[in-house]
């Protein structure tokens, strides 16, 4: 399943990358990958929220979701197949998915444009967009270079793919900040709402675990937000430790909702690419990002605490 287009130099290109950093090579430049991945915009987007600064958070989440969406739409569209799965020269050292058969594309995803590239480009580069600072704009060019490269050497993505990740990431930014803006705050939750609709139209035609991966945490996230700022509005913390505390705290509340999630289903089920998988995983996905984006800052909130305190004096 898929389409197959690329420029002549472009497996020619991957192949001479590989052969001339050799396993070791390639190994070492793969852990740059781990920058454009979910774990990694996990920790940059909770640190913002739940620590440093909610808006800020806010705005670099949003700004990654669309560049998630936007990427795994467009993939599902170009149906580009992964230059491992069509040249038997180029090997596939990073895998979206270790557990399934390298050419399940259900798992795998197709090819263009980049995701790790797209996605980097819109989360360091929001993160650029919004401080305004030097250092942060360096960063914004070199991390998604690496992330870009990594995916070219891994043999997951033609040099195109990753070209055109950089360039999209850079324009959901400039794009949906700008409507975002002009929308203001009391606006959000009707673009979030927009924004949402016009990428759930995409299960119509994507049949990728990534799609309906982004298509869950939306749908939870964007309610979550709203539901925070009415019931919730929790504070931010300077304080290092409970910074730390925060973070281990969502992580484990992550691992342990996505295990206990998947419990009732089969093993079998969930690797299958087949649309009640995919619903289950929108589901799965939905409710773990409304739990930690509007419940779990709960226990952040001072306010709640005392007044939680008062009730059970009284009782």
């Amino acid at each position: 399943m898929g389409n197959t287009f690329y420029f002549e130099f472009e497996p020619m290109l991957m192949q001479w990358l590989q052969d001339i950093l050799g396993e070791k090579g390639v190994a070492l430049i793969s852990n740059f990958s781990a920058f454009g991945e979910e774990v990694m915009m996990l920790l940059v987007m909770g640190f913002l929220y739940w620590c440093y600064d909610k808006k800020f958070g806010v705005y670099v989440g949003t700004m990654g979701l669309i560049a998630s969406g936007l990427n795994s739409m467009v993939k599902n569209v170009a149906m580009r197949r992964r230059p491992y799965m069509v040249h038997d020269e180029i090997k596939c050292y990073r895998p979206i998915d270790k557990k399934a058969d390298l050419y399940d594309v259900g798992a795998q995803g197709f090819s263009f444009p980049s995701g790790h590239s797209m996605n980097s480009a819109a989360v360091y580069g929001s993160v650029a967009y919004y401080l305004k600072k030097r250092l942060f704009t360096i960063i914004a060019f070199v991390l998604p270079f690496f992330v870009g490269l990594s995916r070219v050497v891994v043999g997951m993505h033609y040099p195109s793919d990753v070209l055109t990740g950089w360039i999209g990431g850079a324009i959901v930014v400039l794009v949906f900040s700008f409507i975002y803006e002009k929308a203001g705050e009391e606006r959000r939750g009707l673009v979030n709402l927009i924004v949402f609709l016009i990428f759930l139209t995409g299960i119509f035609f994507c049949r990728t675990a990534d799609y309906f991966t982004t298509i869950g945490v939306m749908a939870g996230c964007f309610p979550a937000l709203e539901f925070e700022k009415k019931y919730v509005n929790f504070e931010e913390t300077s304080d290092p430790k409970v910074a730390v505390l925060r973070l281990v705290g969502g992580a484990v509340i992550y691992l342990g909702l996505n295990t206990l999630l998947k419990l009732p289903f089969s093993k079998a089920f969930l690797a299958s690419s087949t649309m009640p998988s995919f619903l289950v995983r929108t589901g799965r996905y939905a409710i773990i990002a409304f739990i930690l984006m509007g419940i779990y800052p709960m226990l952040f909130n001072k306010k709640l605490k005392n007044e939680i305190g008062e009730i059970d004096e009284r009782a």
